[in-house]
């Protein structure tokens, strides 16, 4: 209708082509993502400042208890064999798992929502976690396979306004762990600040387009092309203060092709102490690993 008026004012004057610089003028949403930024600049001031922190003690589960770890297992909505083969394995379920997190260590599965959000999958898990009470669902979230390094910054920033906690824990789906020797090691880092833990690595950056792991952002990472130290995406453990940096600059952060690269360029600038530790080298089934590959 905007659009119409516009035309008919100008109905008298040569005909002309609008630019779509023209048709968001008229639509008065020219300044749109401008105002966006700079509303998740206050967002962030504010989280910053602690004027939220009111609002998320409020959504915290266990208010005043100090948790051990909060460990989220990466899952997918087709996925639902595996978790049922965890819950029968590693992970406790029904009152064991209510025990453990008495004794301080929240396990929950990690979900996103479905891009049509309300359909038959979202139920599912709606309904699954309904039975089973161990989803994690970050509403915010997508879960698809482009989207995973996103879904980082979701977990670590909903996993700290839930929970306080002394570590915060991403381990994909894939992985058994010895529960009781990954919380002894743990423990062992206890009260160490800005603690970023897991079995380091590095890698080449692939900058050609259609081949498996292609990085878009690749011209960032210098003419060797090699990425930074990080830990990897199988199994990686944040101090409370790293994952409360994550929370507060949620809005603000790079994401790259890959969740742990991801996590590992936002911890770079940090002051951050990184520990990297074999046990926790999944890919390894030696009897001093703490996990393997299912």
């Amino acid at each position: 209708m905007l659009l119409s008026d516009l035309l008919e004012k100008n109905s008298h004057q040569p005909p002309r082509v609008l630019t779509v610089e023209d048709k968001l003028m008229t639509l008065g949403c020219k300044d749109l993502g401008e105002r966006i930024v700079e509303a998740e600049m206050e967002l962030t001031l504010a989280k910053s400042k602690g004027y939220l922190r009111n609002q998320l003690n409020k959504n915290r589960s266990f208010s005043g208890q100090k948790l051990i770890a909060v460990i989220g297992i990466y899952t997918g909505f087709g996925s639902r064999l595996t978790r049922n083969r965890l819950r029968g394995s590693w992970m406790p379920k029904g009152d064991a798992l209510k025990k453990l997190e008495e004794k301080g260590v929240v396990i929950r599965f990690i979900i996103g929502r479905s891009a049509n959000r309300g359909d038959s999958l979202d139920r599912n898990i709606d309904e699954e976690n309904r039975l089973m009470k161990d989803f994690l669902i970050l509403e915010g979230h997508e879960e698809a396979l482009e989207e995973l390094p996103k879904k980082a910054k979701f977990f670590f920033a909903a996993a700290f306004e839930t929970w306080d906690s002394e570590f915060y824990v991403k381990v994909n789906d894939n992985i058994n762990l010895d529960l009781d020797g990954f919380i002894g090691i743990l423990e062992s880092h206890r009260g160490q600040h800005g603690a970023y833990m897991g079995c380091m690595k590095s890698g080449d950056v692939i900058s050609d387009e259609g081949k498996p792991w292609y990085e878009p952002e690749w011209w960032k990472f210098g003419d060797e092309k090699s990425y930074f130290q990080h830990a990897s995406g199988s199994l990686l453990i944040l101090s409370r203060s790293l994952a409360q940096y994550i929370s507060i600059n949620s809005a603000s952060l790079q994401t790259y092709a890959h969740d742990d690269v991801s996590v590992g360029s936002w911890i770079m600038g940090l002051e951050a102490t990184y520990v990297d530790d074999n046990r926790l080298c999944c890919s390894n089934s030696r009897q001093d690993r703490v996990c393997s590959l299912a």
